[in-house]
């Protein structure tokens, strides 16, 4: 490492973090909201209506970024998990308990938005579909974790608990992205392919897309937010945590 490079690994420390995660919530957090609304407006007032399912189809710049978000999250909360385990950093195992209730809160926003888009398609609120049944254990899975993080006091063993049952959900993701292939179901297949043409029009396409950035950044800056939240209560008997606390205003 020269003297003019970043040394990434000195903001795996609490202390370090933490002015860091400030910095870049209101940047995120701004960018997710500007997002969300110009893709909210392209998909309720620009996009084409669909020739087969009329306006209804509107739910799915909603549902699909949902879906891709609580299943991206799940992966990116094991994969610090697994950090946790391997290097036993206490950074990565705040950032997994961080991600947790916003991928469990998309989890249920796509298994919401998916019962209101199937009632006029399929006639029903819900069926047992392979994938509406994997991304219903996908969200009990973020539950499960939650819970037993909150029913251990210890902290260190909370992490190594809840880091084992996330990789061992692991396994849920794959069944739920290939689910539509693997068995007959009811579900569509998938809305964007990287090796297909695409199968909307443009516009609908680019406003999927733009909900999808949305839902990314604000899951970046409410992650930052609460694992800020995280490390004061995990690191209060640090001085710096002291310190900081001090010069507060009350």
């Amino acid at each position: 490492m020269t003297k003019t490079g970043i040394s990434w690994f000195r903001f795996s420390s609490p202390a370090t973090f933490y002015p860091l995660a400030g910095r870049l919530v209101p940047w995120f957090g701004t960018a997710a909201a500007v997002l969300a609304l110009v893709g909210l407006y392209l998909g309720f007032f620009v996009a084409p209506t669909d020739y087969q399912q009329g306006e209804s189809y509107r739910i799915i710049f909603i549902h699909v970024p949902a879906a891709w978000m609580a299943m991206f999250t799940y992966l990116v909360m094991a994969g610090w998990c697994a950090a946790s385990l391997i290097w036993n950093t206490r950074m990565s195992a705040m950032m997994a308990q961080a991600l947790a209730p916003t991928g469990a809160m998309f989890a249920f926003v796509s298994l919401w938005t998916g019962a209101f888009w199937g009632r006029p398609t399929w006639g029903t609120y819900w069926v047992w579909d392979a994938r509406l049944t994997s991304t219903l254990i996908l969200l009990f899975l973020y539950l499960g974790y939650i819970a037993l993080r909150s029913a251990i006091d210890d902290p260190r063993r909370a992490d190594r608990a809840s880091a084992l049952l996330a990789l061992v959900g692991v396994i849920n993701v794959p069944i739920i992205y290939f689910s539509v292939k693997w068995w007959n179901t009811l579900h569509q297949g998938a809305s964007v392919s990287m090796t297909a043409a695409p199968k909307m029009a443009q516009t609908m396409l680019v406003t999927m897309l733009i909900m999808a950035f949305a839902a990314w950044f604000y899951t970046i800056a409410v992650a930052l937010h609460r694992v800020r939240s995280i490390i004061l209560e995990r690191e209060a008997h640090t001085d710096w945590v002291r310190a900081l606390v001090q010069r507060s205003p009350q």
